[in-house]
């Protein structure tokens, strides 16, 4: 985790971000942009949707459950934009099961403001919507556990603070992980052996990760955690992402 003492601590405090390009929001805490210059949601549906195999998992989930669907449930480290939570919330609305109940909880550090959510996601039309939805109930000041019904089957969940620490104390399991954090090499906390243990025992049998990471230390302690790792082809280019899942037995 990076230092919280000294001259960082104050950028964090007066300015955790910059702007570039108009609406594109940068880290100034981590030295990182917060999505792929490129396209941050295509890359979303690239990494994180097909990564997890979705949305066939949740449509194959009514298939086999049939009126009395389970909620299907995606862990996600590092909120940011909110740009991952708005467009799987746009393919869900999409493709859902009829009885079906998404929740999403996201985990992050800094949450943002409103209107710098709104500045940095109003580059997207196809979410739109999702944008104003959201930002219709995101609290002034967000802290603790922000929860908000997205609609009737949609909640999404963000728990501000350290993602270890949170954690630590949960207790459902997920369904699939988005690994979202800042590059490894800038935020080596959110991607160690702890973590990443974590999160394999609160992944359900079956369930999956995706990540754009594929960093040699992130793949070792994602396999040393428990997980099959699967390699992929990254996104506009990228050589390789990483994804996989908890495999019983």
């Amino acid at each position: 985790m990076p230092d919280d003492s000294g001259p960082q601590a104050e950028i964090r405090q007066e300015g955790p971000l910059t702007w570039q390009d108009g609406d594109m929001p940068y880290s100034t805490a981590f030295g990182d942009h917060f999505y792929c210059q490129t396209d941050g949601r295509l890359e979303c549906g690239h990494v994180f949707l097909a990564g997890n195999h979705l949305p066939e998992r949740w449509s194959e989930r009514k298939a086999q459950a049939g009126s009395d669907a389970a909620t299907f449930r995606i862990g996600e480290l590092g909120f940011g934009t909110g740009l991952n939570a708005m467009e799987t919330w746009r393919q869900w609305q999409e493709t859902r099961p009829t009885d079906g109940h998404l929740t999403f909880v996201s985990f992050e550090l800094y949450p943002m403001r409103g209107e710098d959510i709104d500045r940095a996601l109003s580059r997207w039309p196809q979410i739109d919507r999702e944008r104003q939805g959201l930002l219709s109930l995101w609290p002034e000041t967000p802290q603790g556990r922000v929860e908000l019904d997205l609609d009737a089957q949609t909640r999404l969940i963000v728990v501000c603070g350290d993602a270890l620490t949170s954690l630590t104390d949960w207790a459902e399991p997920f369904d699939a992980w988005y690994l979202d954090g800042f590059a490894p090499a800038r935020n080596s906390a959110m991607w160690s052996l702890e973590l990443m243990t974590r999160l394999y025992e609160l992944t359900a049998p079956g369930g999956r990760f995706a990540t754009y990471a594929a960093a040699g230390f992130v793949r070792r302690n994602l396999k040393a955690a428990g997980f099959d790792i699967e390699r992929r082809p990254g996104f506009a280019g990228k050589r390789e992402m990483l994804c996989g899942a908890r495999v019983e037995g």
